[in-house]
């Protein structure tokens, strides 16, 4: 079968499925316990999890008190331990159980990993919580600086002790680290030695009772050390059957990676449950080696990686299509929940208005000389002025709108640029470059200028770069300076004509933003009444308009330039403009998120208001035609206009495209690596 083939599977692109359980427990009965925690494994294995992490003690049961020192409970707990390792020898998930062990006359809180009836290793909890409704310190040694140890247990002898990461030796991302409850409310969580010595995930199982507001706190817990330590974090805590004699248990499980939330268990629950997401393993890697403060941090702290016991193991991947457990948003660089995407358009469009404001008040500038087109662009670096202008008390009419139509300008376009200007209150004008251009192409003997059809990147760039000579003589003249409108998706593909062109400017305010959060900047700014209503209606007419360069006169079919038919859709482009300009991620790896992002138009979630008619969906032959005209126009033939290009804000996370800032390169590169690599993984 086709869905066979490498491509499809998580494993082939840094993706390990990890699950948080919560059996339903029996106090004090471990054989029961163990046949719960089996029961759990058989069903992650059937979801084709690799790592399933199980609450603290859910072997041994948390809160039974003093009958932990009990012998006859003591030799349950292990015999319980000794039937989970049998029963996962056929089973392809690493588990994490936890049970009371004894070792050298001390009885431990452990986390035991279990693999394909191998025990790997034991941890034993660092920090005992001996304060409020905890007596841990009764019961249980601290295993707090035990290191290169080992222990019997289950007829296993294996190490033991605080020092032990898990490695997969045939799955190079599959790295985990695991502590217990208490030890991630320390202000010196043990896991972020772990993830130091080079854990990917890290692992808690929790006990953790349940009062008002706590599961907030382990919700902001879990994100800042996925955060902080820049890793995956899966947390599992006690659900149903614990003892309630003076507690009680909720159950939450939570999957967390680099601060976001992946996965979160309903709590309260009757019944046991895992709930499952695919960590980024892979992502967290890059994202560590691009973070030099990470590996500061470790030679800061001694490099742990030179005190840590690696433990390897067979995980035995199949590399088969297992679907995958996770959002993958579609529109990257906006957010699908409708309160971030508020808070972030609010953040975007005011960091722009805030870096042109300063960018006025430092040049002493009278004037501000702007191109509008009736495009995306045009119309949010002219709204974004006018704010500006409206935060410096100055009159809007120091603001000067120009249009300057071409061969191919459109009445709509040129309609929907006077009434935007006339909207805002602007100073509005009118140059015709079409007399210019025609004696332009006259004097450099172009076929147009002897009256033939000839439209090629002379034609166009004739009037590009006439509107820029314009705007820039315009500004000298009326002592302002001309602000920049292309986008940060024109960048990445370098879809702009160089140096007397619109890749130039004296403040590039667009130029760290993406064209896709452009057009949802403007429908905020429509949606949060940021203008008047005459204004609103204009900027739905523009958002309504197709993307295009018009410079190219229609053809006989009456059909205008498009942009997208000639470079991809934009969505597209920013989706692998993220990945991999951000993230760094392989091309194959990119296609095959996209593939999930963007197969079917009724899955995932769309940015709240996105509109349904835009809601497209795209195969796989499609997603790989323009990733491959991605690599070759951004790492072949574009650079060396992002090498050149004027100031302008950072604006979004995903970084921006400044030679001072997020991105060097050489503007001699080749695409090649990035291109053999997306051609050789796909089916």
């Amino acid at each position: 079968m086709m869905t066979q083939h490498r491509f499809y599977s998580i494993h082939r692109h840094g993706l390990i499925r990890v699950g948080a359980c919560t059996p339903l427990a029996t106090a004090g009965d471990p054989a029961a316990n163990a046949e719960a925690t089996i029961a759990l494994a058989r069903q992650g294995h059937e979801a084709a999890a690799d790592l399933l992490v199980f609450p603290e003690l859910n072997l041994s049961s948390y809160a039974i008190d003093d009958l932990h020192l009990q012998d006859a409970l003591c030799e349950a707990a292990e015999a319980a331990l000794a039937r989970v390792v049998e029963a996962s020898t056929d089973l392809r998930p690493v588990l994490l159980v936890g049970a009371a062990l004894r070792r050298n006359g001390r009885l431990y809180n452990c986390a035991v990993a279990v693999s394909r009836g191998r025990i790997l290793g034991v941890v034993p909890k660092s920090f005992l919580p001996n304060y409020r409704e905890y007596y841990e310190k009764r019961w249980f040694a601290e295993g707090a600086g035990l290191t290169g140890l080992e222990i019997t247990v289950a007829g296993q002898r294996v190490p033991f002790g605080t020092d032990l990461i898990f490695a997969a030796e045939d799955l190079p991302d599959f790295v985990f680290h695991a502590e217990i409850c208490e030890d991630f409310w320390a202000p010196t969580p043990p896991s972020t030695a772990g993830a130091l010595a080079g854990a990917l995930i890290l692992c808690n199982l929790s006990a953790s009772n349940i009062v008002v507001g706590k599961a907030r706190d382990r919700e902001m817990l879990c994100a800042a050390q996925s955060a902080r330590a820049v890793g995956a974090y899966v947390y599992s805590a006690a659900g149903p059957g614990e003892s309630t004699t003076d507690l009680s248990w909720d159950g939450q499980g939570l999957v967390y990676e680099l601060g976001e939330q992946l996965a979160a268990s309903h709590r309260f629950a009757s019944a046991d449950a895992t709930i499952y997401a695919d960590v980024d393993a892979g992502r967290i890697r890059l994202e560590r080696m691009r973070m030099g403060t990470f590996n500061d941090a470790a030679a800061a702290s001694g490099h742990p990686e030179t005190r840590f016991r690696r433990i390897g193991f067979a995980h035995q991947p199949d590399f088969a299509d297992v679907g995958l457990k996770r959002q993958v948003r579609r529109f990257p660089f906006v957010p699908s929940n409708p309160v971030s995407l508020d808070e972030d358009c609010y953040e975007a469009f005011n960091i722009q208005v805030e870096a042109l404001r300063k960018r006025i008040v430092a040049t002493g500038a009278k004037r501000l000389v702007i191109g509008v087109s009736g495009g995306l662009d045009s119309t949010h670096a002219l709204i974004v002025a006018a704010k500006a202008f409206d935060r410096l008390d100055r009159p809007r009419s120091d603001i000067l709108g120009f249009t300057m139509p071409g061969f191919a300008t459109s009445e709509g376009t040129k309609a929907n640029a006077w009434t935007l200007m006339n909207a805002l209150g602007i100073t509005g004008d009118e140059i015709d470059i079409r007399p210019a251009a025609r004696q332009m192409l006259a004097d450099m003997d172009h076929p147009f200028g002897r009256g033939e059809p000839v439209y090629d990147i002379a034609f166009e760039n004739v009037q590009a770069g006439l509107r820029t000579d314009y705007l820039f003589r315009l500004a000298n003249q009326r002592e302002g300076f001309v602000l920049g409108t292309g986008d940060l998706s024109e960048l990445a593909l370098g879809w702009c004509t160089y140096g007397v062109g619109d890749q130039m400017s004296h403040y590039a305010v667009n130029a760290g933003v993406p064209k896709t959060l452009i057009q949802y900047l403007i429908r905020w700014a429509i949606q949060t009444d940021q203008f008047d209503a005459p204004t609103n209606q204009v900027l739905d007419a523009i958002l309504a308009t197709e993307i295009s360069p018009e410079l190219v006169p229609a053809g006989d079919d009456g059909q205008l330039q498009s942009t997208e038919s000639k470079v991809g859709p934009y969505e597209l482009h920013d989706f692998f403009l993220h990945h991999i300009v951000r993230q760094g991620l392989s091309p194959s790896k990119v296609a095959f998120l996209a593939w999930h992002a963007w197969k079917d138009s009724e899955g995932g979630a769309w940015p709240i208001d996105f509109p349904q008619a835009k809601r497209n969906a795209y195969d796989l032959e499609t997603i790989a035609r323009w990733l491959e005209s991605f690599l070759w126009r951004f790492f072949q033939t574009s650079q060396f206009k992002r090498s050149a290009i004027p100031n302008g804000p950072k604006v979004s996370g995903g970084g921006a495209l400044s030679p001072r800032g997020d991105w060097r390169a050489p503007s001699d590169g080749v695409a090649k690596p990035w291109v053999e690599e997306l051609r050789a993984a796909l089916p």
